[in-house]
């Protein structure tokens, strides 16, 4: 196998790194490192953040953080080659990629919830992810096996091209669910007047075009063939965009929930009401959620927006 850094994916998938270069293995070391404090952090912040360890929110959010370490121990064995069984590092980075990758698309899906009520894109969105593991996942899965086991120039072959489009797929995936989730924030950020909930709203459009940079980098690292700072890079940058995950949250919920009770039905500034209202009966002020949280009283909230704010601080 080729020493060089810059080598194809089907070289490095199949071997360790045996150049010579200092910089590459404290490049390598790094990545990892900066991962796994990460991951550290992440977990104890979500058990922190979540009131209720429960939901697909709190477990996409969890699964995706822990399987970070696997992914990165795996290469970081695989490219150090600290072992000669060469089915642990495979194993171990294959299920970390699988519960990292799927797992961070599923924390898009769920938070997507706080700003869609679009049941159908809802519904679009979840067969999208699910479809991308067979089409995606399972073949890169087999090729991953073959090219180390047999170590055929068909199945190095292979794999080299699957990496690219597996990449190029959750890239798109990923991208696809941020571009609904910012339409819709830009939809709320028009419709809201106050300053502040502006800023958060801005605030929450620029973490997710910073997602979106974050995958077109590694996409351009990937067919650049550095695919050794790819890996190792993703395990970082998946960290990162959790993190931010966990540092928008409280903000995204209290802007979204305030957006639930000022729909555009109504008119907030002359205080209109549509045709099937008969004015004379409200009793509360629908353009502030405080005072109709209070008149419903023992009513209780039982939509889903209330849900996932239950679940988080």
């Amino acid at each position: 196998m080729s020493s060089s850094s810059d080598s194809s994916p089907g070289n490095w998938i199949t071997g360790s790194y045996t150049g010579g270069s200092d910089g590459v293995r404290i490049a390598i070391a790094t990545f990892v490192g900066v991962a796994w404090y990460n991951v550290v952090e992440l977990v104890v912040l979500i058990f922190l953040t979540f009131k209720r360890y429960q939901g697909v929110y709190f477990w996409s959010m969890l699964i995706s953080s822990v399987g970070t370490l696997p992914y990165s121990v795996g290469y970081l064995i695989k490219f150090f080659n600290l072992t000669s069984a060469t089915w642990l590092p495979v194993t171990l980075l294959t299920i970390g990629w699988w519960t990292m990758v799927t797992g961070q698309s599923f924390v898009l899906y769920s938070r997507l919830h706080l700003v869609l009520q679009n049941l159908h894109v809802l519904r679009m969105v979840k067969g999208m992810i699910i479809m991308n593991i067979f089409i995606l996942h399972l073949p890169t899965t087999v090729l991953t096996y073959a090219a180390n086991f047999s170590q055929t120039k068909a199945s190095v072959d292979g794999y080299d091209v699957m990496e690219k489009l597996q990449l190029t797929g959750f890239c798109v995936q990923e991208v696809i669910i941020s571009s609904l989730y910012m339409w819709e924030t830009n939809r709320m950020l028009q419709l809201n007047p106050d300053r502040v909930s502006r800023k958060t709203i801005l605030q929450l459009l620029a973490v997710n075009a910073a997602c979106i940079l974050m995958d077109i980098a590694l996409m351009i690292i990937e067919f650049m063939n550095f695919y050794i700072y790819q890996t190792t890079l993703k395990a970082t940058l998946y960290s990162i965009k959790l993190k931010l995950e966990i540092a928008v949250l409280g903000k995204l919920v209290n802007v979204a929930h305030q957006h639930v009770w000022r729909s555009s039905v109504f008119d907030v500034g002359g205080n209109q009401y549509p045709s099937f209202v008969d004015p004379t009966r409200v009793t509360c002020d629908f353009n502030h959620p405080e005072s109709v949280a209070t008149s419903q009283g023992s009513k209780g909230r039982a939509t889903g927006l209330e849900a996932i704010d239950a679940d988080a601080r």
